[in-house]
């Protein structure tokens, strides 16, 4: 599947969302057209249109296909909690397959860059049966890891890439988000991570205080990620 990634992260809060807006304004600039998911999103606010999400909001802005909300985010859950715990409040049954269903209306458009956006880490549950990584595994998508880099943060990111390799899928990139204004030993970590994992660092992210996707795209390539013009 060309130029089509699952993004997901080491952890919660470590800035998914900003460095697939990222990725999507570099492309943009670029002159490629981009499309995103965020297929599952509970923390959603009541709207006059219904339940949003600041995540797919701010990926809906990004991205240059002009598509409806309930196309970018098809599962808005109101409690800021794990998703499959969100559902089980809202009377709601999660599937990956039926995930999977909806994310391929937007891989058929063929834009030259779509991004599928997960929710927390790698192993985050749907259900009492699924975990959210059926997902990109149903649909045989490379992955992109976000690091948050702050403690810990080797570890997450090396068991994160080990989970995804036993998952047959390939890790495309990962990419160093600087989450936390101050993180000691942050070059020394970083060049750890590049030490430990094969795949290309698709850039180092300074922590932002009000960073805007455009603002991030400075600090990310998005060259290997695209093969081809769809």
């Amino acid at each position: 599947m060309a130029n089509a990634f699952f993004v997901t992260g080491t952890d919660t809060d470590v800035g998914k969302t900003l460095i697939a807006s990222g990725l999507l304004a570099a492309a943009n600039e670029r002159g490629l057209s981009t499309a995103a998911i965020k297929p599952v999103a509970a923390g959603c606010e009541r709207t006059p249109a219904g339940l949003r999400n600041a995540d797919a909001l701010l990926l809906q802005s990004t991205m240059s296909l002009q598509l409806p909300y309930e196309q970018i985010n098809p599962i808005a859950l109101e409690p800021a909690i794990a998703p499959h715990i969100a559902a089980q409040q809202s009377g709601m049954k999660l599937n990956a397959s039926r995930l999977a269903g909806i994310c391929r209306g937007v891989l058929q458009l063929r834009a030259d860059l779509t991004l599928i956006e997960g929710a927390g880490g790698w192993r985050v549950p749907l259900s009492e049966r699924e975990l959210l990584s059926r997902l990109p595994a149903e649909l045989q998508m490379p992955v992109i890891m976000v690091v948050g880099m702050r403690l810990g943060c080797i570890n997450h990111a090396l068991l994160t890439a080990e989970a995804i390799a036993r998952d047959g899928l390939q890790l495309a990139g990962w990419v160093a988000n600087r989450c936390v204004p101050d993180m000691a030993c942050y070059d020394e970590n970083v060049a750890t991570l590049k030490q430990f994992l094969r795949p290309p660092c698709l850039g180092e992210v300074p922590f932002l205080a009000e960073p805007t996707p455009q603002q991030v795209a400075a600090y990310l390539d998005c060259a290997p990620l695209i093969t081809q013009k769809a």
